[in-house]
């Protein structure tokens, strides 16, 4: 159980995350999304105990967190993280050592699957590759909660598959709660389970996926035809064009008129219209 109550985090006059109250209960890839300084990082740094909160509580399993009772059973890698210029062997034998339940199978199949040479020194490695075997060391720590902060930059379209499909793998081994904060929406739709949306340091939604592809859908027609029905809505943006509009919407179904047509909402859109703007002309 992880627990967030009244959180706050304050650097200086900024409340980087505010007063924010979250609970998870359950194992389960979650997704983390919010807009550029919405307070990601800083969240994922206060569940790890890398930083203190200025208010509030947080804890792990009942207990609390802080830089002086940081959890040993939530594992957080900060993009960009870097490691000891050793060959990638070294490290691997290293993060074995230094954590007891560390799988070196899983470590060194997923090497092998990625093309990571272990006679390679870190700093000989591209960018990309240095965050692919960050996050390789980090989920064969068989932690209760990973925490992985952007960890597909740098990658190409084929390492980010790739990288989903790690990430599936590694949940169906060992079921527990995986935490990725992406701006890669609808690529990290294909594996996540529920989502967790801040804007400006607060909890603005939080829901499983399922239930996201239910309620978020999009009715497109002439204005005349579609305006009247969204009385009673929760229309979350709206995009015009000419006499036509598409209303973006949030919530239980209906079945709409003739000349009136219903279609799924991607995850990206979703998130765009609920956090970024209501009207588009």
């Amino acid at each position: 159980m992880i627990k967030f109550t009244d959180v706050t985090k304050r650097y200086g006059s900024i409340a980087a995350i505010d007063h924010l109250s979250l609970e998870i209960a359950d194992s389960g890839i979650y997704c983390l999304l919010g807009r550029n300084g919405a307070g990601k990082t800083t969240l994922m740094k206060l569940l790890a105990g890398h930083i203190a909160a200025s208010g509030g509580e947080i804890s792990v399993d009942g207990k609390p967190v802080s830089p002086g009772h940081m959890p040993e059973n939530v594992n957080f890698i900060e993009n960009g993280s870097v490691q000891f210029n050793k060959r990638i062997s070294e490290l691997i034998d290293i993060a074995a050592e230094l954590q007891e339940d560390f799988d070196r199978g899983f470590a060194y199949e997923m090497m092998k699957r990625f093309d990571l040479n272990p006679n390679k020194k870190f700093k000989q490695l591209s960018f990309g590759m240095r965050t692919m075997l960050n996050t390789i060391i980090t989920l064969s720590n068989n932690s209760g909660a990973i925490l992985l902060d952007e960890p597909t930059l740098g990658f190409d379209a084929i390492m980010r598959d790739q990288f989903n499909n790690l990430l599936l793998e590694s949940y169906q081994a060992i079921p527990r709660v995986i935490m990725v904060s992406t701006h890669l929406i609808d690529e990290i739709e294909k594996v996540t389970e529920r989502l967790i949306i801040i804007d400006q340091g607060r909890l603005l939604f939080e829901a499983g996926i399922d239930e996201i592809d239910e309620k978020a859908y999009t009715l497109s027609g002439t204005t005349a035809a579609v305006l009247p029905l969204l009385g009673g809505l929760n229309c979350i943006g709206q995009t015009m064009v000419g006499s036509l509009v598409a209303a973006h919407i949030y919530g239980e179904r209906i079945a709409p008129p003739e000349g009136v047509s219903i279609d799924r909402m991607s995850l990206q859109d979703f998130f765009i219209y609920l956090v970024g703007g209501k009207s588009h002309e």
